[in-house]
């Protein structure tokens, strides 16, 4: 019998949350084991501070493992792992262009999200000229990245664990940083982020540009103090004493919702990604007070409109990264689990209501998957006609876009009756539309991922269980749209809901189903 999948039982959820932590302490320790005995050369000559990372392991709180911070570290480090062994069968590979080959393709398929494939092929082929090198680069930025980010989750920690060593060397700890922006945790440049919030220290004045330009900047540290030097400067950051004393103004998160029942961990809102014309990132900015009370009030009608959905929300969650981009859409990182970035700057109240609820069902979706193998084998060829890209998609990303889409559709049916202060007659025929839209797209989606779950067998049990329980939430929910079909397409939107109806029909003439 398939394993159940429930949807918007906040228990469940947490239950999820709790095996999820606990997964994500083990491997920490798994991979410092893993270093320390299989890849020691590695680990001594990337100068990996093993003995750190356990003690640092210890010392955070069980429910920090959920944390973005601290899953993204150990997602870090489990990369640099994984790439120190790549490297190791690089070297012992007797057919070196079949193993590029497969790299190339494998990078494609698990690392989407991160630049390691450029950091790899930088020509956007599979290249096995230099291959060892780049590897080895890889695996160096990777170690230095690892290090750095690791000294301020907890504060004053690597005091601390310094003071503990039976045996100190003369000089003090010294570890490179880059104190420029960092556009996949959306912190500023200059500044040194402290904590697991998003709180972050500022430098006293006249020395921020200093450290921007800076071209070689490292953490010195002590059992009783902390320094940054920069460029041969000294500027002193901590002094340790049975505690922390900062040397910089200490600047905390903007809090939107402070820890509670309803939200663990609290909902903060971070810095601006600006990004330029060719949708690269740019720069990150302090973000527009003012920004604050739209989301609350996103938040509000969320709660008042759909309860379950806002448990669920508050649940997976954490923090808002607010995107200023023409052209780029709201999107997470499955790496960075509660951090969301979202495009506040060309979208409406509406539109930030429904990509709240979207980038938290990713963040929903990829816990899910961190339990359950929904797949069989890897399915990676783009079979699939997405109606949301109006392309052909691989499996992975139409289950993604099922689910959240799905999630999008019951979020619309609660906004089409919803009667919250500053959600008007207007925006609850918008969301009847788009109700409707979303019913009748994700209704096509289901239906190729049943055939390629009941014909072609190439989902596991536990995606067979997932498709259908979006099936039945789908088919409520169409129910409840019934009422308002008609109004809809006799409405303004009516022209728009016929033309989407009529290109899916032409897609399913065109591509069928899915193709073993």
């Amino acid at each position: 019998m398939p394993p159940p999948i429930t949807l918007f039982n906040a228990d469940g959820l947490s239950s999820l949350q709790r095996e999820f932590r606990s997964s994500m302490h083990s491997l920490l320790f798994d991979l410092c084991d893993d270093l320390e005995g299989r890849y020691r050369p590695a680990m001594v000559s990337l100068q990996l501070p093993l003995d750190y990372f356990r003690f640092l392991g210890e010392a955070l709180a069980p429910g920090d493992y959920a944390s973005w911070k601290v899953v993204g570290w150990i997602e870090e480090l489990n990369d640099l792992v994984y790439f120190i062994d790549l490297r190791e069968q690089f070297r012992r590979e007797g057919n070196p262009v079949r193993f590029v080959r497969d790299l190339f393709a494998e990078c494609e398929e698990k690392f989407y999200e991160n630049s390691y494939r450029d950091d790899l092929f930088p020509a956007g082929t599979p290249q096995a000229a230099g291959l060892g090198q780049r590897l080895t680069d890889l695996c160096a930025r990777l170690a230095r990245q690892v290090t750095a980010e690791s000294l301020f989750l907890i504060s004053g920690l690597p005091c601390v664990w310094l003071a503990r060593k039976t045996t100190q060397s003369r000089g003090p700890w010294a570890v490179a940083c880059d104190l420029g922006p960092n556009f996949e945790r959306a912190e500023l440049s200059g500044r040194i982020s402290v904590g697991l919030d998003g709180a972050y220290l500022d430098p006293p004045p006249g020395l921020k540009r200093t450290l921007v330009g800076a071209k070689r900047t490292a953490f010195l540290i002590r059992p009783q103090a902390m320094a940054l030097r920069a460029d041969g400067k000294m500027v002193p950051v901590l002094t340790y004493d049975n505690g922390c004393r900062w040397h910089w103004r200490t600047t905390a998160p903007c809090l939107l919702r402070p820890p509670s029942e309803s939200w663990p961990r609290g909902l903060t809102l971070g810095p601006t990604l600006v990004y330029r014309k060719d949708l690269s990132p740019w720069r990150v900015v302090e973000t527009d007070p003012s920004l604050a009370i739209r989301i609350q009030r996103a938040v509000d009608t969320i709660s008042q409109a759909w309860p379950d959905g806002a448990r669920i929300l508050g649940l997976l969650t954490s923090r808002i990264v607010p995107l200023k981009a023409r052209g780029v859409v709201s999107f997470s990182y499955r790496h960075r689990p509660g951090i969301s970035f979202i495009n506040t700057f060309e979208r409406d109240a509406f539109d930030l209501i429904d990509d709240l609820v979207h980038e938290n069902s990713h963040h929903h979706l990829n816990l899910l998957l961190r339990k359950y193998d929904m797949r069989r084998g890897d399915r990676n060829q783009e079979v699939f006609y997405s109606p949301w890209r109006r392309s052909l998609r691989p499996l992975h990303g139409i289950l993604h876009a099922t689910f959240t889409f799905t999630m999008g559709a019951v979020l619309f049916d609660r906004l089409s009756f919803c009667t919250a202060a500053g959600f008007g007659a207007q925006q609850r025929l918008r969301a009847r539309f788009r109700c409707v839209e979303e019913v009748e797209s994700v209704s096509y989606s289901i239906r190729d991922l049943s055939h390629a779950a009941d014909r072609l067998g190439w989902l596991s049990p536990s995606g067979v269980a997932l498709v259908r329980a979006l099936a039945g939430r789908l088919a409520s929910v169409r129910r409840r749209s019934a009422s308002f079909r008609r109004q809809i397409l006799r409405s303004r939107y009516g022209p728009a809901l016929r033309r989407h109806i009529h290109t899916l029909e032409q897609a399913r003439a065109t591509y069928g189903f899915p193709k073993p």
